[in-house]
């Protein structure tokens, strides 16, 4: 029998580059373990550019919108991961049926430069699977 994938939900300030990308990586690769969703303390309301570019450069097509995390109020979480400093510290309260963890990426929107854009989605790709899989218990 298929266990139901886990929740997790990644959360930044802009919810424009780092949480869509962390977003849009998780349900391309790792969808029947995890379904990822994210969100924004402050949403800059539009997916960077970049952040879809570098995601179609490996074969992931991503059509997030940049939303509010209230938007989500009613959802409950198995996992919530912060991935920038602001985000951890505004994390909203009602976030708190799931575990929540913080990794901080660097702001690729903050030079607008490609490299960064594939330099955090690459980190990702290293450090997403082994913080979601710290935190399957007994999916398979």
């Amino acid at each position: 029998m298929k266990n139901t994938p886990k929740k997790v939900l990644f959360l930044c300030t802009g919810n424009s580059c780092r949480s869509q990308m962390a977003e849009a990586i998780v349900n391309a690769r790792w969808s029947e373990n995890w379904q990822a969703w994210s969100a924004g303390t402050k949403p800059a309301g539009y997916v960077h550019p970049k952040a879809l570019e570098a995601l179609a450069e490996i074969g992931i097509q991503h059509t997030g919108r940049s939303k509010l995390a209230e938007e989500l109020r009613g959802m409950a979480f198995d996992l919530v991961v912060t991935v920038c400093d602001s985000a951890a510290e505004e994390c909203p309260l009602w976030l708190g049926k799931g575990e929540k963890v913080h990794h901080s990426f660097f702001d690729p929107a903050t030079t607008d430069d490609m490299a960064d854009f594939r330099r955090v989605r690459e980190e990702m790709l290293k450090v997403l699977p082994p913080l979601l899989q710290a935190h399957e218990g007994d999916a398979p």
